[in-house]
């Protein structure tokens, strides 16, 4: 068996022991710490489909922060990404694309799947460094747009109140997830782009994503006669 061939194989039976494993605890159970939150619904839906988990099978903690690997790792679970079709030299580590990371890592693997599926982080990305609520939606939306295969539009740009706050780079994305009802102004008009992300935050954002994908599915591929 070949190196590409052995990593995929080792690869695919972890994932798929850890995904049945969370499936199996969520079918059984919920999250006992977020009745009071907003997004309660949301996250449980999610915790059920085996998109997010909890640090144990009882606690969300919704209003913990969220590194970018478990951001990068939300996204990756909530659009399916993988690396299955890609055929590798040699065996693919982390550290080949983002010199921080630790190949030994629990998110090692969505780092790397990450890199082969178009989503534009820096390369020099420090995988426990806490995502702002704009660096995660700028992620977000970039990857549900190139894998939902999104088309282009023109958009009204929608007033936001801390407009100055937010990273000229992030400020196209941001305006396409308010237009798509990813993320909500608050009851002033702001959006706090520079505060970190949470928990609950990140898995709204997640669930109103999914939902619009599902709302505006790609076009189907035309029939090209050979």
């Amino acid at each position: 068996m070949n190196i590409k061939r052995t990593f995929m194989v080792l690869s695919t039976l972890g994932y798929l022991a850890l995904s049945m494993t969370n499936q199996a605890v969520a079918a059984t159970s919920s999250f006992t710490d977020v009745n009071d939150v907003a997004a309660k619904e949301k996250i449980i839906s999610l915790q059920q489909r085996g998109i997010l988990h909890g640090v144990n099978d009882k606690q969300f903690m919704p209003d913990a922060t969220v590194t970018a690997a478990q951001g990068i790792q939300l996204i990756v679970n909530a659009l399916g990404l993988d690396i299955d079709n890609i055929r590798f030299i040699q065996e693919p580590k982390a550290t080949h694309y983002y010199a921080k990371a630790n190949d030994n890592a629990w998110y090692a693997p969505a780092l790397i799947i990450a890199a082969h599926n178009g989503l534009q982080l820096p390369a020099d990305l420090d995988p426990n460094q806490a995502w702002s609520r704009e660096q995660f939606l700028y992620h977000l939306v970039t990857a549900i747009e190139q894998h939902g295969q999104l088309p282009m539009i023109n958009l009204a740009p929608v007033a936001i109140k801390d407009e100055d706050a937010l990273n000229p780079s992030y400020q196209g994305a941001v305006q396409r997830a308010l237009h798509f009802g990813i993320v909500k102004l608050d009851a002033e008009g702001s959006l706090h782009p520079k505060a970190t992300l949470t928990r609950k935050e990140a898995a709204e954002f997640i669930y109103n994503a999914i939902e619009y994908l599902q709302a505006h599915p790609a076009p189907a591929a035309e029939n090209v006669q050979p």
